[in-house]
């Protein structure tokens, strides 16, 4: 049996759709109408013989199939454009500041910096790791030309690379206290995960004393590895060491997006995208 190849403009419908988080919206991404994209959508799922959206009366959502298939879509379409750019796209060279919130450092940073490097070899990237809304200011003030970093609740400035979920965490062995509140590892005040768990744990009547303060997000992990406290992380960071926790009010999701370039003109900028949205 012959294996088909998979269309990467198939597969760039496909991940717009996943990312916009409907057909509409991805057509207004890309310019072409609803249909167009619902066809290639169609013509994806004949060609592997398997749904990979379910669809609802107002949104649409992957199949298992579908997020198995979302990976795959992201690294191929990296590394075409990774590939078309050793040809085609014009030599950069000079110096690109980049803001990282520590979020991102576990488990994206390595891999995109390394990708970037491969496809802009001219370019010297210079990395700073702080907190979101402290790295924000510093772009304010040009002091950095990009950040990578969580939006707040309602916030619509910035470019979504992807959303996760924000959940407890904690130790293997960690048992909830029944007989005292419960001890929290957590960032400074102005951290949106903070402010949402404190929020999260008041509506549900939860007793709660924050036992742990670090400015370091290894330094919180580090807490709760150790079994001294839980935290709040996003799931697509989460370290060794620490598993999620049941039974505490829901925390929803969170925004990771690129501040900055607003017009979206820059190919180095489309180019780092492309590369957080293959490992994400």
């Amino acid at each position: 049996m012959r294996v088909p190849d998979l269309d990467l403009d198939l597969l760039r419908g496909f991940v717009t759709v996943a990312e916009r988080g409907g057909f509409t919206s991805a057509g207004q991404a890309l310019g072409l109408t609803q249909s167009a994209i619902s066809l290639k959508v169609k013509r994806l799922e004949d060609l592997l013989g398997k749904p990979v959206f379910t669809r609802g009366a107002k949104q649409v959502a992957l199949t298992r199939e579908g997020e198995s298939l979302l990976a795959y879509a992201r690294r191929m379409l990296a590394l075409n454009e990774e590939a078309v750019r050793q040809f085609v796209a014009p030599p950069a060279s000079g110096r690109l500041r980049l803001g990282v919130a520590d979020h991102f450092v576990p488990r994206h940073l390595a891999p995109t910096l390394a990708r970037f490097a491969r496809t802009w070899p001219d370019v010297r990237i210079e990395v700073e790791v702080g907190r979101s809304h402290e790295l924000r200011a510093s772009l304010a003030r040009e002091e950095l030309d990009l950040v990578l970093g969580k939006r707040r609740d309602g916030e619509t400035e910035g470019r979504v690379i992807f959303t996760e979920a924000v959940v407890w965490v904690a130790g293997p062995d960690f048992l909830v206290p029944r007989d005292r509140p419960l001890p929290l590892a957590m960032l400074p005040q102005g951290c949106m995960f903070r402010d949402r768990a404190m929020t999260a744990l008041a509506r549900a009547g939860i007793g709660f004393d924050v036992v742990y303060t670090s400015p370091s997000l290894m330094g919180i992990a580090a807490a709760a590895q150790a079994g001294f406290a839980i935290s709040v992380l996003g799931r697509t960071g989460l370290p060794d060491g620490l598993v999620e926790l049941e039974g505490l009010p829901p925390l929803g999701t969170a925004e990771m997006c690129l501040f900055g370039d607003a017009a979206g003109q820059s190919p180095l900028v489309e180019s780092l995208l492309n590369d957080l949205r293959a490992v994400s």
